[in-house]
């Protein structure tokens, strides 16, 4: 072979060795980053073109995807979008997935590891692939009941079995609706998406368990007297509460709502201290008690650990190493400690059960395109917060608060209601927000309920949690109460 032939024939044989290894490396090693390019039309036919299964409550397909005439096939729709926004989330071929759109993905559209042998059933017969169907906790009543009580306020409710740890609602205002989102247009859904992502009111963030965490105000009290009754005392025993209350080592002082005094003496019954919720009594105690016994007594309810419902929850998080004048303020949920309300709702419902914390879920069950069970969740004790006495006697003394103290706006006629009223300071010239933590029955509780209204709501300034959000938590007590007895 003479030299120019020789020549040639390496040139040939190196551009047939760059064409394979450019096509392995398009069919191999780029194949997934070119998959999940939003360029990439085809991706998203073939995303949008299998059938996506059902996202359920109490039966009915509040998520799901209907037959369409257009490439995608399949159009996800939202019955009663912004009441369910916070839980399911959206699915979109703009932003992408959130809440159990995003977390229970793999499921519903069909990829799970437990949808292998209907997949593989699904190839034989012909068949396209199917997603499950992700049956939920919440009840539409009860849903439909606090979304309704929030009314036009931002905040958020979360109500609990406590029981079981099942979430009955969880509701975030204001919200938007996912069908807006859901759109066959990936410009036209960017578009609406900025346009939530720039709304100052946040309605995409869950503010039942993300986004901002928030000053619990007085309901962090329930820790404080739960660290007390765990160190010996009792609701009968006498604690400090005077009208003002000097800090050590500082010029300021801790006084109480309106500036009022909590008793006819500076000393009065924890129980008392509680009832009134009064800021002095427990700000003194808190100091007495000593920041370590709190810490651990609010790590029992969850405080500072990480929590997946599957939805992840922002860990609520307490001051480190604080001082005693950060304590007593640390002792009213002020300063450095913030939470969320799914947090709140937890603390009331290991209280309501003698003691036990039960993991919160959102998800029920999960069933193939069959209809056969694939996945369901078991009740789970997620920690024993306190002693059954403990529990007992916070039981008494937050039905106290309801019955003749901070929280009379939440009661209702036949039924035992224990509750407690917060109002947190922003730290700006903001509204406090306002609070109610609650369980019922009080003697046989089916819900646990926290509610957050975000700068006092319409009174602004005026409200108190006692005001303002103990009616909402009485609307959905009454709701859960009903939906339990089958009305």
């Amino acid at each position: 072979m003479n030299e120019p032939i020789r020549r040639l024939s390496v040139v040939v044989l190196l551009l047939f060795l760059t064409l394979m290894v450019s096509a392995s490396w398009l069919q191999f090693a780029k194949a997934s980053q070119l998959g999940d390019d939003p360029r990439n039309v085809r991706t998203l036919y073939r995303q949008f073109g299998s059938f996506r299964g059902p996202i359920i409550v109490d039966g009915q397909a509040v998520v799901r995807s209907v037959p369409v005439d257009d490439p995608f096939n399949y159009q996800r729709t939202y019955t009663d979008g912004p009441l369910y926004a916070p839980v399911t989330g959206y699915y979109s071929i703009g932003p992408g997935r959130s809440g159990l759109e995003a977390t229970e993905n793999s499921l519903l559209n069909g990829s799970a590891d437990a949808l292998f042998w209907t997949r593989l059933g699904n190839l034989f017969a012909g068949q396209e692939q199917e997603g499950a169907s992700v049956e939920l906790t919440i009840d539409a009543t009860v849903q439909r009941a606090a979304y309704d009580a929030m009314g036009g306020n931002r905040g958020s409710v979360v109500a609990i079995d406590p029981r079981t740890g099942a979430i009955l609602a969880m509701v975030s205002t204001p919200s938007y609706d996912p069908s807006t989102l859901a759109v066959h247009s990936s410009s036209e859904a960017n578009r609406i998406y900025s346009s939530l992502v720039a709304d100052q009111t946040d309605p995409l963030i869950n503010r039942a368990i993300g986004g901002d965490t928030y000053a619990p105000g007085s309901t962090f009290k329930l820790i404080v007297a739960a660290a007390a009754l765990d160190s010996g005392y009792t609701p009968d025993t006498l604690v400090y509460a005077p009208q003002e209350l000097a800090l050590p080592g500082t010029t300021a002082t801790i006084k109480n709502y309106g500036g009022e005094r909590c008793g006819a003496s500076d000393n009065i019954p924890l129980i008392d201290a509680l009832r009134v919720s009064c800021n002095t009594a427990f700000a003194d105690l808190a100091m007495r008690l000593g920041w370590g016994v709190i810490e651990r007594t609010a790590a029992k309810f969850g405080w500072e650990q990480s929590l997946n419902i599957p939805l992840n929850v922002t860990p609520s998080r307490l001051p480190d190493d604080p001082n005693n004048p950060q304590i007593a303020q640390s002792g009213i949920g002020q300063f450095d400690v913030r939470t969320t309300p799914l947090q709140m709702a937890m603390v009331a419902a290991a209280i309501a059960n003698d003691g036990v914390l039960m993991k919160p879920y959102l998800v029920a069950t999960v069933r193939d395109p069959d209809l056969r069970v694939i996945e369901h969740t078991s009740p789970e004790v997620f920690s024993s917060s306190l002693g059954r006495d403990t529990a007992g006697a916070l039981n008494a003394m937050m039905q106290a608060v309801v019955s003749d103290g901070t929280g009379r706006n939440a009661q209702i006629a036949g039924i035992t209601i224990a509750g407690k009223t917060g109002t947190s300071e922003t730290g700006t010239d903001a509204a406090p927000h306002a609070w109610f933590v609650a369980f019922a029955p009080a003697n046989d509780p089916v819900v646990a309920v926290a509610v957050l209204v975000e700068n006092g709501g319409d009174l602004g300034s005026e409200a108190t949690g006692g005001k303002v959000a103990a009616p909402i938590a009485r609307a959905v007590i009454q709701a859960a109460i009903d939906s339990a007895a089958g009305g």
